[in-house]
């Protein structure tokens, strides 16, 4: 839930009622009517009005510069992996897995072993 003040961005116009998406604006009350669709009073300084909106209908600054940012790096990151030509970089970018990270060597148990731990975790 927003809180009041919270400078948002109006990203959608899911009740089509006009409204200025892609502007900017403030949270100035919450709509407590339980027989409303609608959880925001949003004042837009640019249109110079209120406007009720529903929770899907904004989206905090914050919340969409990073999302801005993350896709300018991503887009970075393979214009550099296709100029040097790192195969490897391209695909793990395309791919959307993280860094490669050594992997944990786990132990391989005897049979007796792990029923041994199999009615440990049994009897508990």
């Amino acid at each position: 839930m927003l809180k009041l003040g919270d400078r948002i961005v109006i990203v959608n116009d899911r009740f089509e009622q006009n409204l200025p998406v892609g502007e900017y604006g403030y949270i100035i009350a919450y709509d407590r009517n339980n027989d409303s669709v609608f959880d925001y009073i949003v004042r837009v300084p640019k249109a110079n009005r209120q406007y009720y909106v529903s929770s899907d209908d904004v989206e905090l600054e914050e919340v969409l510069l990073a999302q801005e940012a993350d896709r300018i790096e991503r887009e970075a990151l393979i214009d550099f992996a296709l100029a040097t030509r790192n195969e490897e970089l391209f695909r793990r970018i395309m791919n959307g897995d993280s860094p490669a990270e050594p992997e944990s060597d786990k132990e391989v148990l005897s049979r007796e072993e792990f029923i041994k731990q199999i009615n440990l975790k049994a009897w508990i």
